[in-house]
C-alpha cells in the first residue's frame, strides 16, 4: 500500500461490556466480534467525558476535558485546537463524515449575529467534508423514510417508531446506504468517519431486533448501594437519568439496548462486505469507539451522567491490515479515547498534534506491552448546566465547582469534586461501587496521583517550543531543565 484508507467509526453510547466476544451473556455482536478477531481488541477502554458534546471533543483533539473545556451539550470547541480531520487533511486526505460530530462552532469565527450556528451546538467538526450531515432533528433520513411511504412529525417519534418498520428503513441502516455508496466510488486512498446514533436511546430497536432477545435473560444490574452522594442522590431524583424501578419495565429497556447493539453491529457488517467486495479490506484501518457509555440500570440511573464506571467504559477495537503480529489480541491495560487521534496519527504517518493528552496504541497493535504505560484511566462530569441562572455574580465561582474527575486503577477509583470533597471506592473488594475506603494510607497516594496526572496533562498547544536565536524552535530538553 501507498497511504491506507482510514474509517473511524462511532457507536453513540456503547458500553463497553455489550460484546458477545468480551463474554456478555446476552447480546451477539458478530460483525464487532470479527473485527476483533481480525484486529486488536481493547478491553479496558474509557471515554474521557459525558455527555455527547464533552465526549467527542476529547476524542477528535486528544485532549481532556481539563484542556478542551467542552464541559456540555452547547459548549464551542475553541478553534484553536486541531482535530483529527484537520490532521488528516494535512495527510493529504479529505476526510468525509457520515453522520455528526456534536461540535459547536467558536463563536468567535461567526461576525453575523444571527449565523445559525450560534443556535445549534450539532455542528459538523471543522475540517471535515460531508457525505451525510445527520444532526438530531434528522431531516433526510425522515425525508427518505417519506419516500418509502413512512411520514413522521419528527426523528423522535421516527425513532420511538423504529420496532414498527422493517429494520432496513432504519436510521443506522440509512446512514450506511450512504457510507457504502461513497466507499464504492472512491478511486484513492479515503479518510470517513462514520458516526452511527445507536444504541443511544430511545430504547427502541429497528424492526425484528426489538424483538430479538428474552426479558427473561437480561442481566441484573449493579445496586444502588446504600450511603449515596449528594450527586447520586439527585441523578435518582431525575426522571431523565433515574432507572426504572419495576424490574419488567428495565429488562424491556435492556432488551431494546442490546437489540439496537445488535442491529448496529448488524449494518456495521455491511460495511466489512463492501470494503472486501470493493476491495478495500486489506488496505483500510478500521477504529470503532463510542463517545461514552450507558448506565442501563446500573447503581439505579439509565443514560450518562456522574463518577460511576459505566458512564465511561465503552468500547474500544483497531485493525490495521499492514500490523497482523497483534490480531486477534485482546489488550487488558488502560486505554482511553484521548489515544485516538495519536494513533491514527501514527498510523498514517502524520505527525501527532503537540496538544494530544494521549498515546499512540501503535505498540500494541504490534504486539509490543510499552514498560510506561499509565496505570489509570481517567474521565471527567461537569453539570453546571443544571445550575439555576439566579443572577448571581459569576465571579463567586460556584458554576465552577460543578465538576468531578475520576482517576479509576486496578483495585480503586477516586472522585475528587470541584468542591473540596471526595469519594474512594474499593473495587478490587467490590466491583459494584459500594464498598468505600477512607484509610488515608490508601487514599492520599491516589489524591496524590489525580494531582500529578493534572500536572502532568496541562495545556500543551505552545510549551514545546521556545523563541530564540531569531526563530521559533521546539525547545530542546536537557538535564538542567527536568
Amino acid at each position: 500500500m501507498t497511504r491506507p484508507n482510514v474509517l473511524l467509526i462511532t457507536l453513540d453510547q456503547y458500553r463497553g461490556d455489550a460484546l458477545s466476544c468480551a463474554g456478555h451473556p446476552v447480546v451477539r455482536t458478530p460483525n464487532l466480534d470479527a473485527l476483533a478477531a481480525g484486529g486488536v481488541r481493547f478491553a479496558n477502554h474509557f471515554a474521557q467525558a459525558a455527555p455527547c458534546a464533552p465526549g467527542r471533543a476529547a476524542l477528535y483533539t486528544g485532549t481532556y476535558q481539563m484542556t478542551n473545556r467542552v464541559v456540555g451539550n452547547g459548549t464551542p470547541l475553541d478553534d484553536r485546537f486541531d482535530n483529527v480531520a484537520r490532521m488528516a487533511r494535512r495527510a493529504g486526505y479529505r476526510p468525509t463524515l457520515f453522520g455528526y460530530t456534536d461540535q459547536g462552532i467558536d463563536p468567535r469565527l461567526v461576525t453575523d449575529p444571527a449565523d445559525p450556528r450560534l443556535s445549534d451546538y450539532e455542528g459538523v467538526l471543522a475540517g471535515f467534508d460531508v457525505g451525510l450531515d445527520l444532526p438530531g432533528h434528522g431531516e433526510p433520513w425522515l425525508a427518505w423514510l417519506a419516500d418509502h411511504g413512512h411520514r413522521l412529525r419528527d426523528a423522535e417519534h421516527a425513532l420511538v417508531t423504529e420496532p414498527d418498520r422493517p429494520a432496513n428503513l432504519s436510521q443506522s441502516a440509512f446512514l450506511t446506504d450512504h457510507l457504502v455508496d461513497w466507499i464504492g466510488r472512491q478511486d484513492e486512498p479515503w479518510f470517513a468517519h462514520a458516526s452511527y446514533l445507536r444504541p443511544h436511546p430511545p430504547y427502541t430497536a429497528a424492526g425484528d431486533w426489538s424483538r430479538a432477545y428474552d426479558l427473561a435473560d437480561m442481566p441484573s444490574p449493579l445496586p444502588i448501594g446504600d450511603d449515596l452522594h449528594a450527586i447520586h442522590r439527585a441523578l435518582l431524583a431525575n426522571p431523565r437519568s433515574a432507572a426504572p424501578t419495576d424490574p419488567a419495565k428495565l429488562a424491556r429497556w435492556q432488551a431494546q439496548y442490546y437489540g439496537m447493539c445488535s442491529e448496529v453491529d448488524d449494518q456495521l457488517g455491511r460495511v466489512w462486505a463492501a470494503l472486501q467486495r470493493d476491495g478495500h479490506w486489506d488496505d483500510t484501518i478500521v477504529v470503532v469507539t463510542a463517545d461514552h457509555g450507558e448506565q442501563l440500570g446500573d447503581q439505579g440511573l439509565i443514560q450518562k451522567a456522574g463518577f460511576f464506571e459505566s458512564s465511561y467504559r465503552i468500547l474500544g477495537i483497531v485493525r490495521d491490515p499492514r500490523r497482523p503480529a497483534a490480531h486477534g489480541s485482546v489488550v487488558d491495560e488502560f486505554t482511553e479515547n484521548v489515544d485516538v487521534l495519536p494513533t491514527i496519527s501514527h498510523l498514517i504517518d502524520e505527525e501527532i498534534p503537540g496538544q494530544c493528552d494521549g498515546h499512540p496504541l501503535t505498540p500494541f497493535l504490534d504486539g509490543e506491552h510499552p514498560t510506561t504505560w499509565r496505570q489509570a484511566a481517567h474521565w471527567e462530569w461537569d453539570w453546571r448546566d443544571s445550575m439555576p441562572d439566579d443572577g448571581t455574580d459569576p465571579w463567586d465561582r460556584r458554576a465552577d465547582r460543578c465538576n468531578l474527575a475520576t482517576l479509576r486503577t486496578r483495585t480503586h477509583a477516586y472522585v475528587q469534586f470541584g468542591n473540596g470533597s471526595w469519594r474512594c471506592f474499593d473495587l478490587a473488594t467490590d466491583p459494584t461501587w459500594r464498598t468505600e475506603v477512607t484509610d488515608p494510607a490508601i487514599v492520599l497516594p491516589l489524591a496524590q496521583s489525580m494531582i500529578e496526572w493534572r500536572a502532568q496533562h496541562l495545556d500543551r498547544n505552545l510549551t514545546g517550543f521556545w523563541l530564540r536565536d531569531g526563530g521559533v524552535g521546539r525547545r530542546p530538553f536537557t538535564p538542567t531543565q527536568a
